[in-house]
């Protein structure tokens, strides 16, 4: 029986980055820093600005629909968070969950955040909350054998279900 193989090459770039990242100790300049001057687009991936904080497909997403909700201002910890700035992000997070909700029509939503390196954060220096539909059996062979996700969508289709959905008037954009 031959030996079956999946490819997942497109992680290549995220795990050389992450590697030297980890090497320097973090260092360079923070990719979501980055993201939180870009403008709203497919390109960037970025999907809404606020005052205090975005939205952005996550680049290499758990599952279709995987957004990440994080402050302008790069903050580690939400202690450090203003009050403006804490209100702002979770008036983003609840507006990100119902965009979901319209776009994907999930049985679930996981919405979370890792914060520091031992809790799982990839970018523990910037805070970000992951925001991810959900079905009834996304988990499959695959994720529970395999260790792999399928994802059956690009990011590019992911930006255009959520974009379209954030523009639909109701409470995803409301005040936004």
């Amino acid at each position: 029986m031959p030996l079956e193989r999946f490819s997942a090459a497109w992680r290549e770039s995220y795990i050389v980055e992450a590697t030297e990242r980890q090497r320097r100790g973090g260092g360079g300049e923070c990719v979501f820093c980055t993201l939180a001057h870009e403008p709203v687009g497919e390109e960037s991936g970025v999907l809404h600005v606020s005052e205090h904080s975005f939205v952005c497909l996550n680049a290499y997403p758990y599952g279709s629909g995987h957004l990440l909700v994080l402050p302008r201002r790069h903050v580690g910890d939400m202690g450090d968070l203003s009050e403006e700035e804490g209100d702002d992000l979770f008036r983003v997070v609840r507006a990100a969950g119902s965009a979901l909700q319209r776009a994907y029509g999930p049985d679930g939503m996981n919405i979370g955040m890792n914060l520091g390196s031992a809790g799982g954060a990839g970018i523990p220096e910037h805070l970000h909350v992951h925001a991810l539909p959900r079905w009834h059996g996304d988990t499959n062979f695959m994720t529970t054998i395999g260790e792999t996700r399928v994802l059956p969508e690009s990011l590019a289709s992911t930006w255009a279900k959520v974009h379209a959905a954030w523009s639909v008037p109701g409470p995803a954009s409301a005040g936004q």
